[in-house]
């Protein structure tokens, strides 16, 4: 896999110029000329669709509400991202009998939506109120049905869970299209310390950090194209960097990362 292409950073400039003209309506009448502007979405609402691109994902509760209230959560929210992202299943293994009406036949249950080789998540960390994930997708609709997906069926399970009606989520995701190298790298970093909050553990969090560290091996969890920068050394900032976790962990005990960020995410959290 190869690094972010130089194009990238000219579709990001120029999907914000075009946001920034749709959004200026002006109309006239025959004696009142009359100029009216709309209130201007989050850009990261107004999702950029790039095949083969980067994204950094981010939702949260709504009325900043836990959504990971026990280890058994955090499992279901973890699993749902393992079969979505997971090689499918072998048709034949997925047999079940069914009856109906006295008869018996065979039948494949209703499976979640796959999404294997067309999302690769490279990074995540959840929260008690809210999660982040980093990803690369394949095809410019793929990241849209992954989540909807995603939050959909969590959705589901939470309320159900919990005895509760409505959404679980403030909005509808939020997602940001990474421009360069250097900005996903401190993106990696920035969703890995998130966790400190409530843990010193960083490694055991429940995030990818463990993956990063060779601790376990997550089969859905990309890791190579990111340390690929600290074997090859090809990015400046990282000439003095001698592994992913002191990149990482010179920051440990920063209270506000958003300076680990090279733009704002635009996101209360």
């Amino acid at each position: 896999m190869g690094k972010i292409k130089a194009p990238l950073s000219k579709i990001y400039k120029e999907t914000n110029y075009i946001r920034k003209k749709l959004f200026t309506v002006t109309a006239a009448c025959k004696d009142v000329p009359l100029k009216l502007t709309l209130s201007m979405p989050s850009k990261n609402l107004l999702k950029t669709k790039v095949g083969g691109g980067f994204y950094h994902i981010y939702n949260r509760g709504v009325e900043k509400r836990v959504i990971f209230q026990d280890i058994q959560d955090h499992k279901v929210f973890l699993n749902y991202l393992k079969e979505h992202l997971s090689p499918p299943p072998d048709p034949e293994d997925l047999l079940e009998i069914f009856t109906l009406q006295g008869t018996s036949f065979k039948g494949i249950p209703r499976q979640p939506k796959n999404y294997f080789q067309k999302i690769k998540l490279l990074a995540f960390c959840l929260m008690p109120n809210h999660f982040h994930l980093l990803i690369k997708q394949e095809n410019p609709e793929d990241m849209e049905g992954f989540m909807r997906s995603l939050a959909t069926r969590y959705s589901m399970y939470f309320n159900k869970k919990y005895d509760r009606v409505g959404p679980l989520f403030q909005s509808i995701y939020k997602a940001s299209l990474i421009s360069d190298d250097v900005y996903l790298l401190h993106l990696s970093r920035y969703i890995h310390l998130n966790p400190q909050e409530y843990t010193n553990n960083l490694a055991q969090a429940y995030s990818s950090y463990g993956d990063y560290l060779g601790i376990r091996k997550t089969a859905w969890i990309d890791t190579d194209f990111i340390l690929s920068f600290f074997n090859q050394k090809v990015i400046p900032d990282l000439a003095k960097i001698n592994s992913y976790k002191e990149f990482v962990e010179k920051y440990k005990g920063e209270k506000d990362l958003t300076g680990l960020l090279l733009e704002s995410p635009e996101v209360d959290l």
